[in-house]
């Protein structure tokens, strides 16, 4: 739900969008420079894979340790607050146990120069190691995580902070403060193999470099670049295949497989993941719609909430035939909204299999509520009562439950119905706050959206820290029914599924998953994530 927003500024329809305009493109290396630091006897390289968008750094060097450093870096000069995110894995047994790779950040390309460093050892040690002035010695302080293969390194003025987890489960976190490196800085990927005389490789995916948002950021006026990716369930890899300099949100897939389509600017697009090209969809009056839209089960039909100036600027639900995106390369289109909705603010959320329903969030009378609409009858039906904001609400493929998330609680989470609102069950309990539930195609798999405990409970900012997870569909009657009283110690319990799964770690929040966006063969989901400009 894009609650409350105001969608102030509309930008010049332009049909044919071409390719990203950044200067930081995922399809090639994003890094300045590569090379040796420090008296390596082998001379290393740095290898970028396109296809995969991943790095391979092979590099000698006898330590990064004490008063000097030998290894081979790739960099980046950075300046200002920055997060630097990557999946890693050695390559081979290796030689030495104490063979480490990660992230740096370096004032200088000195082997004796000042540094903070995330590194992970091939004996499974992880630590923050830094040096605080130059030929200073080098200290550490360990992770209790032990061989993470998902790091973070995150510099906030002088305040640095290393991220840790083996692939599923949250960060662990440890931080220290280095005045001397809140400067311009060397940032990137390096490896040390801990023997001069022979060579170690390690592999880093899901490489990103973000730039957060700054001080005073206003929300829904001041907005972050955005990266559009896919993410494939089973391997944790994630692909950039479309990046903006200004707000795209929510990408549903096509039943097709052929498009993603997502908002930006109050306007609706689909992305041709073939072409890698953005093409305006055309929806008549409609064009301050917000990332609430959802294609019908079959593909036929497209639901959007458009914001109705002359109603005091509400979101309002319509519906369109998807038969009127206009074909790819041509500037017509036949999309011709019909109103479902009579009140509002009322956000969509889902379809139901047999396309005869929407279920949605609406505000009546100062409370947030799930309701159901006939799209024949138009005729809408409350189906949650519960205090609090409820939302999210997403019908299961066999149209046996509407999944959504409620507040009731005192924390986010997820709960199930039965679509006469009846049955209503918890489905998560930890501290997260969990966001829109969606399930996969053969209904055996939920992925959501959570923030972190600091965030307000029935808030989704943009511009956070969030994970994408992901559990097993749970058996019916599992959940716990308490429907609006909190349970003391709710955040102990588990899940009637299960721990749920971390799948993704990234940086962004509004917009990112807020609608069904499963491929339709249930491997992989779209999803946006966000960041500054990195170069200046």
């Amino acid at each position: 739900m894009m609650t409350r927003t105001i969608i102030s500024v509309l930008m010049t329809m332009t049909m044919m969008v071409s390719g990203p305009v950044w200067s930081q493109q995922y399809s090639g290396n994003i890094f300045d420079a590569s090379g040796d630091i420090g008296n390596c006897s082998i001379r290393g390289t740095t290898e970028f894979i396109p296809d995969r968008q991943e790095y391979l750094l092979t590099g000698s060097g006898e330590n990064i340790w004490f008063d000097s450093d030998q290894f081979h870096f790739a960099w980046k000069e950075l300046k200002g607050d920055f997060i630097l995110s990557a999946d890693i894995r050695f390559t081979g047994k290796g030689k030495h146990e104490h063979r480490k790779a990660g992230w740096m950040i370096r004032d200088g390309l000195g082997s004796n120069s000042p540094h903070v460093t995330a590194a992970v050892h091939g004996d499974g040690l992880a630590s923050l190691q830094h040096r605080v002035t130059a030929g200073g010695e080098t200290v550490e302080r360990k992770s209790p995580v032990v061989a993470p293969d998902v790091i973070q390194l995150e510099r906030r003025g002088d305040l640095f902070i290393f991220s840790a987890a083996v692939r599923g489960r949250p960060f662990d976190t440890l931080a220290v403060r280095q005045a001397a490196l809140s400067g311009e800085v060397y940032a990137g990927l390096f490896v040390c193999s801990h023997d001069n005389s022979v060579t170690e490789t390690a592999v880093f995916s899901n490489v990103r470099i973000t730039r957060p948002a700054w001080s005073g950021l206003v929300p829904y006026r001041d907005y972050l670049g955005s990266n559009l990716e896919i993410l494939d369930i089973e391997t944790g890899h994630r692909q950039v295949v479309f990046q903006a300099p200004n707000s795209i949100q929510a990408p549903n897939w096509t039943p097709d497989g052929r498009y993603l389509i997502y908002n930006s600017d109050g306007l609706l697009y689909r992305f041709g993941l073939k072409t890698g090209k953005s093409q305006v969809i055309s929806s008549g009056f409609a064009t301050r719609n917000n990332n609430d839209h959802v294609l019908s089960f079959g593909g036929k039909m497209l639901g959007i909430s458009h914001h109705v100036a002359e109603e005091d600027n509400r979101s309002i639900i319509y519906i369109m035939p998807a038969e009127g995106f206009a074909p790819e390369g041509s500037t017509s289109g036949t999309g011709t909204p019909e109103r479902i909705t009579t009140l509002g603010p009322s956000y969509l959320h889902g379809w139901s299999p047999d396309g005869r329903w929407l279920t949605y969030t609406a505000e009546r009378n100062g409370e947030y509520d799930i309701y159901k609409i006939s799209i024949k009858k138009k005729e809408e039906v409350r189906l949650t009562d519960a205090p609090g904001l409820d939302d999210g609400s997403e019908y299961s493929p066999d149209g046996k439950y509407i999944y959504f998330n409620s507040v009731r609680s005192g924390v986010m989470k997820l709960w199930r119905m039965k679509p006469d609102g009846s049955q209503q069950e918890q489905l998560t309990f930890d501290e997260y706050n969990d966001w829109f539930p969606h399930v996969s195609p053969d209904g055996k798999w939920i992925v959501f959206l959570s923030f972190m405990p600091d965030v307000r409970a029935d808030d989704h900012p943009f511009y956070k820290h969030v994970y994408i997870r992901k559990m097993a569909v749970p058996l019916p009657g599992t959940g716990r029914k308490d429907r609006a009283i909190p349970v003391p110690g709710a955040s102990l319990q588990e899940s009637p599924a299960g721990t749920p799964e971390v799948i993704a770690y990234l940086y962004g929040g509004q917009g990112t998953i807020n609608v069904p966006s499963w491929s339709p063969d249930g491997k992989r989901v779209a999803f946006v994530s966000n960041s500054g400009r990195i170069t200046e």
